[in-house]
């Protein structure tokens, strides 16, 4: 899905067209805290530690859950990975395997995920981490899921975009929030900003981090046609830019977008002519078939925090408690 343009944009027709919307907003925001209310949650023996957003779209939670993940492994702990594995043609409770499955079986960002930690894709939750504690986890890390209630949350982390923050306010349909600010952030135990801005967290005293989205690779005056269909690919480009990168083209795709043969064919030809590299994002690679790859770059990106000692700080007192119930 790509955001439409009147959840950012302030003009008088965005604003109507947001107005318009608003009624069934609230009424999605309603059934949020109503399944938060109603639903009963399930608590496995496994730690669970949820990495969510507010909003529709990437906010960073892939590389912030990544980060997390061998964070705790540094302190030798049995760490599973959790998704929904969205848009994935498998179905039930499944242990990715990256050598055999691909992202249309169970989703781009299990098999991101599943190079660092073991996987569980399940739109259940509860069955999912039934599956992965059987495995051996002792630690569970939910890409996406502060929406979710089917399991109780041992820590939950919510990832603001810092730029963007909360767009327009408003939830969707009329804007890009999946509930109230406010409410979500109730649920929040600590917040994670991604970049410099500092968007108002209303009603929120708990642990703010910072952090920020940073590569090891300069690409000091290469020309590139880059290509992305991620959350919000205009991040993706300025971090080219950064690198010293010659951004000879930008095409952007709606996020999780399935490629076809054809589009690729015509964006290696675009880059031919151009006389540029072709590059795009890990987690848009991970889509396309072993031959659709040749003759593409990849730019990887990991999350890094302003302050080295956060991540440790927020697991401390979540990894004693594991160590004394051992």
């Amino acid at each position: 899905m790509r955001p439409p343009e009147f959840w950012s944009h302030g003009d008088i027709a965005s604003r109507a067209i947001s107005a318009a919307l608003s009624p069934l907003g609230v009424i999605y925001g309603e059934s949020v805290a109503w399944k938060h209310r109603l639903q009963k949650a399930c608590r496995p023996g496994a730690a669970i530690i949820c990495i969510g957003n507010l909003t529709v779209g990437g906010a960073g939670k892939t590389p912030i859950a990544i980060t997390l993940a061998r964070t705790l492994q540094t302190d030798a702990a049995p760490v599973f990975f959790l998704t929904r594995g969205y848009r994935r043609r498998s179905a039930g409770a499944l242990r990715v395997d990256a050598k055999v499955h691909d992202a249309d079986f169970v989703g781009d960002e299990a098999l991101l995920l599943a190079r660092v930690a073991p996987t569980i894709v399940a739109s259940d939750r509860a069955a999912g981490a039934r599956l992965a504690q059987s495995q051996g986890a002792r630690f569970i890390v939910m890409d996406d899921g502060h929406q979710n209630f089917d399991l109780a949350k041992d820590l939950s982390i919510v990832v603001v975009d810092s730029d963007s923050a909360f767009g327009n306010g408003r939830i969707v349909p009329a804007g890009p929030l999946r509930e109230s600010v406010r409410q979500g952030l109730a649920r929040a135990d600590a917040v994670i900003l991604m970049g410099q801005g500092n968007p108002p967290l209303p009603g929120f005293a708990g642990r703010v981090c910072r952090a920020t989205l940073v590569t090891d690779r300069r690409l000091d005056g290469r020309r590139v046609v880059a290509f992305a269909g991620v959350g919000r690919p205009g991040k993706f480009f300025d971090t080219l830019n950064e690198v010293g990168a010659e951004v000879a083209e930008r095409h952007s795709y709606g996020d999780h977008h399935v490629y076809s043969r054809a589009e690729i064919r015509d964006l290696k030809e675009r880059a031919a002519r151009a006389q540029a590299t072709l590059i795009t994002t890990e987690k848009d690679l991970v889509r396309l078939n072993t031959q659709d790859r040749d003759e593409i770059e990849v730019l990887r990106v990991r999350a890094e925090f302003e302050d080295p000692t956060a991540l440790k700080s927020l697991l401390g007192p979540l990894l004693a408690r594991t160590r004394s119930q051992a």
